[in-house]
């Protein structure tokens, strides 16, 4: 007998080994046991997976609110960025109203200076108006106090209460945001 023939016979005939069933048995607890820890890593893994995926989708929209703010800001920036221009100009137009109001129209010798007058002043409030400066002048409109303000009240019987009677000063607004408010008198109840 060659030893590989003794080496098969021996495997063959040894009665199996009581450890190795054991061992067997032992595997197949721990394969349940594996797969009920597999199945909670798995769990947590879902629950880490979710909770992230929540979070990136947080903070692709924080960006987004962030960059449509910035837009708007910018935005702002243009349209109103004049306002404080506008402000140191509109004392300008002032002055150019009460020159034509105080200048006599009738007097021939003036009537260059009134028309210049009032060509400069017609394209001082052209050039405001081509930037979105609009002059508020409410004669005859009821008060409201986010474009007025009231210098005063009288009684009036010949219009309702809380109309504007009277314009001192024209308000002027910039892209629909006040810059200055127009001062005006007010009608009240006798």
């Amino acid at each position: 007998m060659s030893t590989q023939d003794y080496t098969d016979i021996q495997n063959t005939t040894e009665p199996q080994n009581p450890a190795e069933e054991v061992t067997e048995q032992t595997q197949a607890e721990a394969s349940d046991i594996s797969i009920e820890a597999l199945q909670a890593q798995l769990a947590t893994l879902a629950a880490g997976y979710e909770s992230a995926k929540e979070q990136a989708l947080r903070a692709q929209a924080d960006a987004q609110n962030a960059r449509r703010r910035a837009e708007q800001d910018v935005e702002k920036a243009h349209k109103f960025g004049l306002e404080k221009m506008v402000n140191d100009l509109l004392p300008v137009v002032d002055n150019l109203e009460r020159a034509l109001a105080a200048i006599d129209t009738g007097n021939e010798a003036l009537s260059a200076v009134v028309e210049g007058i009032q060509l400069t002043h017609k394209s001082f409030v052209d050039a405001l108006a081509r930037h979105q400066v609009i002059a508020v002048s409410p004669v005859g409109e009821p008060f409201d106090p986010n474009l007025h303000q009231a210098v005063s009240a009288v009684p009036n019987p010949d219009v309702e209460p809380n109309t504007v009677i009277n314009c001192f000063q024209k308000g002027y607004t910039l892209h629909g945001r006040l810059v200055r408010p127009a001062m005006v008198v007010v009608s009240k109840a006798p």
